[in-house]
């Protein structure tokens, strides 16, 4: 029977699709659903205990990952340093959230990756277990309460409010209504001194062609609602700024998904000689992030009047910039950075050979002789602690300190050892934030 299973496994992972398995002896209605989204490099979850309720599993794979509050029973097993998330919760919502995150995810959506669902578990005293929802756990991500473990600073709550703020605009223009957008259905990642949030519970959105403000409105009072009450626990925790008023913020989050929201989608009248006014705007946005596939130009009396049609506005303007250039897969400040980083060693080959650069023959040099020289010479244990963009970026941030402090530039290789031996050692670890190092 293991052998038939494994050899089913084998060519489904090769060719995803739903099959089912019925173990021997079963009873006849009880078929156990495995549907693999992107089979290659899975592991096959056969050695879990499908059959029991997911709260009492007892399994050497279990690993206790820092999470956020959740109304279903979730629990995450380890395959070869990989967790993933296993989430319990009724056939009808779980088959209903494995579509909502993989049509989120091929939209290029910040969401988790869903990986399978599974259903048809069995009956437990004459009821049915529920189905169970597998994601993968996003590395390097931390939920707000490891954020906010030990008594944030201001300023990391700006950063939290801003990056829950421009993810939900993200999945607005997507034409995603959350309905229950909150931190606890969020996890962050740092980003080059900010943060970029990711949805990470769907179960009660609804994707549509695009929102209507009346639907955009409706998420936006069950956000006050949400994230006013967990900065209400915060503050009786004693984890916010004593002088942050859960009220303020609350409100100053929504503020804050106006004004984006405003940039992104808000017409504009250009008269006849304004036409510079047009990629003013398109750059303004390539600063906040986005692209602009195209915009529609609409004749007026005046002259015309610009509009950007929200679904036509993409995040990730950056990211998709040195993705292309180099391969790098970073979140969106961190690309910038890097850009920025990689646009001096430009200037220097250039001054250097009395000549223009190809932008692809920089990108190759500068990942080659700059990039991965500074990551590799990080020893692996500590390597493992931060996304390698966010270690370059941290480590051009120490560059820039001793350099100041020296009264000239320390250059890289030096940087690079001080970070290792005073800077590195004593940050913690993110790639799994277990459940011990969250603050509550």
């Amino acid at each position: 029977m293991q052998v038939a299973i494994s050899a089913l496994l084998a060519y489904c992972h090769e060719n995803p699709t739903e099959f089912a398995i019925l173990p021997v002896g079963c009873r006849s209605n009880w078929v156990m659903r495995f549907q693999i989204i992107a089979g290659e490099g899975l592991p096959n979850f056969l050695d879990l205990p499908w059959d029991q309720p997911l709260e009492l599993w007892e399994s050497p794979r279990i690993v206790d990952v820092a999470r956020g509050i959740s109304r279903h029973v979730v629990r995450f097993v380890d395959y070869d340093g990989v967790p993933y998330a296993l989430k319990e919760m009724p056939e009808s919502l779980a088959v209903r959230e494995h579509r909502l995150l993989r049509n989120l995810g091929l939209a290029a959506m910040p969401v988790v990756d869903v990986v399978g669902l599974v259903t048809g578990r069995g009956l437990i005293k004459e009821h049915p277990l529920e189905a169970i929802l597998i994601t993968r756990h996003l590395e390097f991500s931390l939920p707000y309460r490891v954020l906010f473990g030990s008594g944030a600073a201001p300023a990391m709550v700006e950063r939290l409010l801003d990056a829950l703020a421009g993810l939900l605009v993200q999945l607005h223009i997507a034409g995603f209504f959350w309905g229950d957008c909150s931190l606890s259905n969020t996890l962050f990642r740092r980003d080059a001194g900010a943060l970029a949030a990711y949805l990470v519970d769907a179960e009660t959105g609804e994707l549509h062609p695009q929102l209507s403000d009346g639907q955009r409105r409706h998420d936006l009072e069950i956000v006050e609602m949400n994230i006013f009450g967990e900065l209400l626990d915060l503050a009786s925790a004693g984890q916010l700024p004593p002088d942050l008023d859960p009220e303020a913020a609350t409100i100053d989050i929504i503020e804050r998904y106006e004004r984006l929201w405003v940039e992104l989608t808000a017409e504009e009248n250009i008269g006849p000689d304004d036409r510079y006014r047009i990629d003013a705007r398109l750059s303004r946005l390539h600063e906040l992030g986005f692209d602009v596939e195209e915009v529609e130009l609409v004749g007026s009396p005046e002259g015309f009047v610009l509009r950007l049609p929200p679904r036509v506005v993409e995040p990730g303007h950056h990211r998709r910039s040195l993705f292309g250039l180099t391969g790098i897969d970073a979140q969106e400040n961190q690309a910038r950075r890097l850009l920025n980083d990689m646009a001096g060693f430009r200037s220097f080959l250039e001054q250097e050979a009395g000549r223009p650069m190809p932008e692809s023959v920089v990108a190759h040099r500068w990942v080659a002789e700059v990039f991965e020289p500074s990551i590799e010479a990080i020893p692996t244990d500590l390597r493992a602690k931060l996304h390698p963009a966010e270690l370059f970026h941290q480590i051009l941030e120490h560059r820039w300190f001793l350099s100041e402090a020296a009264g000239r530039d320390v250059g890289l290789p030096e940087a690079v050892r001080s970070y290792v031996d005073c800077v590195l050692p004593f940050a913690p670890g993110e790639r799994a934030v277990l459940a011990s190092d969250d603050g509550g």
